[in-house]
């Protein structure tokens, strides 16, 4: 096969790419195809034909920003991908976006874009692989490689994930970080100068350097080495010129903006391209696309018999656990508390209940805590840890690590698993990207959020959440449950787990009644009526979480003062708001003031009210005391509460 040629085609269409869309990141097209080309055409372990398959090898540019490079290496590749796609790069509609996103583009395996996500993901895609080796008898092999940059490697969570990978010794990831010492803004040794092979040998991995960045041999010989490194993961320095042979190249003036005309036509006469970077790469794609095919043909088809005798061997549990990694898997969560009585307790211990029968019934679902289990009680009890000594553990141990937690699990979530993670509400801010990215990829991650309130006391502001809720409801496609009792936390988890979205379940520290009146499977609907009025209707109370009990209490009180009031339970507001208008209206009809109870902030209550009075909510920081003078202080104690409704009922 002709590297060079080959190369010098990949680097052309990237180049198309981006001057066509007049938008774009030549500089590591030019500097890190070699990388691409040699990774793909030597050893990815993929069929081109099935993008999905289950034991294909995982690439995650976590430099998302080369997306053009990585789709020209994909349709050099074999992949579902036409000229006609390459030419609609970062146009509407294409299957081809400004950053690489999973289910759009075939051959895509993650989406990444905001620098460090990117590495941070694979790490918990190559510890997905070593859940589901341990659980399918080494029927599952695949590696997981990243092509990451500087950048990737300033951002926090690129240490936290890497840490972390090291202590679990993923041996099967693959790190090539190009290395070209410029970033965006200039030169990268104004900013980070560190030796980050010492920093990764440091971490426990195992470490490499190619010193010619260009010369695909070198590039081969260490990723055939690193393959061969199991008791550890792998990172290999490859240096790089940023730009080569453009005539910016080594600089930051060519990192993001597409190359002048004048620099096409000279870096036309240095590769030997057609004028039509377009054109003439046919017969090239062949040759790439047919030796990966024949390359990995013969493992291919040994895979397949080896997957059909496993499948005609195991029990019909193993089976559906298979099958669910390709395919959307019920869960039936209801039926495991059909018989089962909960006593009134702290949400969070309810919740830790309901989350350890789901895991002794579902082998998909498992997870961690940043180092607060003891705190959020999400610890699977009968299951163990994960690690290096034990990855069929379903229990990870994170360390306090939030941001790289958030970006594991969805991780786990891209290989076909349910994960959980779980720490403090006031805390969320350290999850909001990866929370992001796992609404963007339609990911079933779900976030467990407990401590939700003021009412944590003594803890004082920094610890207790305000405006968390209202961010996290913010978030485009993610779904936020707020349950009031065990009933609704059932009803959370049993809608969580059957839609393959991302979520968060949000609970109080505080003891809570079971209310009789609650219904697991109305949380579907998103808010439902648990007290509905005896007489003519008077006002309406909306209420979440520990705040429900309190609203029905009210409602009682005023019901004996002549003033008949309803009460809805939204444990969850944007299932509501996806519910036909007819059935929003017969919960909240319109016309009759309506209160909403919820000690956190205001904001995005105002659409259900007339105006901000009408909100029992917070919006100013808490303070460090008893939970009752905080709660008085704050003048959202019961008694305050209470008497403001009345006051604005009469």
């Amino acid at each position: 096969m002709n590297d060079e040629r080959i190369i010098s085609a990949i680097k052309a269409l990237s180049i198309a790419e981006i001057s066509k869309a007049k938008s774009g990141h030549p500089g590591i097209v030019l500097g890190a195809a070699p990388i691409l080309y040699t990774l793909y055409s030597r050893h990815m372990n993929i069929d081109v034909t099935d993008d999905k398959w289950i034991n294909r090898d995982r690439f995650i540019m976590s430099a998302g920003h080369g997306s053009a490079l990585l789709y020209a290496v994909l349709y050099m590749s074999g992949f579902d991908l036409s000229i006609k796609d390459l030419k609609n790069f970062r146009q509407i509609d294409s299957i081809t976006p400004g950053h690489p996103e999973v289910n759009v583009t075939p051959g895509v395996d993650c989406s990444t874009g905001p620098l460090g996500q990117g590495i941070a993901t694979a790490v918990g895609i190559a510890a997905a692989e070593k859940y589901l080796k341990e659980k399918f008898n080494n029927l599952l092999d695949y590696k997981t490689y990243v092509l990451c940059g500087e950048g990737d490697l300033m951002e926090g969570i690129s240490y936290e994930a890497c840490s972390l990978a090291g202590n679990l010794k993923l041996g099967n990831l693959i790190v090539l970080y190009d290395s070209n010492n410029v970033t965006l803004d200039g030169d990268v040794n104004k900013s980070f100068n560190e030796d980050v092979l010492k920093r990764f040998e440091a971490m426990g991995w195992h470490t490499d350097l190619v010193a010619d960045g260009n010369n695909p041999v070198l590039i081969d010989m260490a990723i055939s080495k690193a393959k061969r490194i199991t008791d550890r993961p792998s990172f290999i320095q490859i240096k790089t010129i940023i730009g080569k042979d453009s005539l910016l190249q080594g600089t930051n003036k060519v990192h993001g903006s597409p190359l002048t005309k004048e620099d096409i036509r000279q870096l036309k006469d240095k590769l030997k391209l057609d004028n039509d970077l377009f054109s003439n790469i046919s017969g090239l794609r062949r040759e790439m696309a047919n030796f990966i095919r024949i390359r990995v043909a013969h493992d291919k088809k040994k895979w397949d018999t080896k997957y059909n005798a496993y499948v005609n061997s195991c029990d019909d549990a193993t089976k559906r656990f298979l099958e669910s990694l390709r395919e959307d898997k019920k869960y039936d969560v209801t039926r495991l508390f059909k018989d089962k009585k909960f006593e009134d307790d702290e949400l969070r211990n309810v919740n830790g209940k309901v989350m350890n029968e789901i895991a002794n019934n579902y082998p998909a679902f498992l997870g961690g805590s940043a180092d607060l289990s003891s705190s959020t009680k999400t610890y699977l009890s009968n299951f163990g840890d994960f690690s290096s000594d034990n990855y069929g553990g379903k229990n990870f141990w994170f360390g306090v690590r939030e941001h790289a937690m958030g970006a594991f699990i969805n991780g786990l979530a891209l290989s076909g698993l349910r994960p959980f993670c779980s720490t403090l509400l006031a805390f969320s801010d350290y999850l909001k990207p990866s929370i992001r990215m796992a609404s963007l990829m339609n990911v079933p991650s779900t976030f467990v959020f407990t401590h939700d309130s003021v009412i944590i006391g003594e803890d004082g502001p920094t610890h207790q959440p305000v405006e968390q809720l209202a961010m996290l409801r913010s978030i485009p496609n993610h779904y936020v449950y707020r349950p009031c009792d065990a009933n609704e936390i059932i009803g959370s988890w049993q809608t969580i787990l059957n839609n393959d979205k991302p979520s968060s379940i949000v609970l109080s520290r505080s003891k809570c009644p079971n209310l009789e009146v609650t219904d697991a499977l109305s949380v579907k609907k998103g808010a439902y009526i648990i007290r509905k009025e005896k007489k003519k209707l008077f006002a309406i109370i909306i209420a979440t979480g520990s705040e429900v009990a309190l609203a029905l209490s009210i409602a009682e009180k005023l019901s004996l003062k002549g003033m008949e009031i309803r009460v809805v339970s939204m444990p969850c507001m944007r299932l509501f708001e996806e519910q036909p208008k007819t059935y929003q209206e017969e919960v909240l009809p319109i016309g009759y003031k309506t209160f909403v109870i919820e000690r956190s902030s205001k904001f995005g209550w105002h659409k259900y009210v007339y105006n901000d009075k009408y909100i029992m909510g917070i919006d100013e920081f808490g303070y460090s005391g008893k939970p009752q003078e905080v709660l008085e202080k704050l003048k959202l104690d019961d008694d305050s509460i209470t008497k403001r409704i009345e006051r604005l009922l009469k």
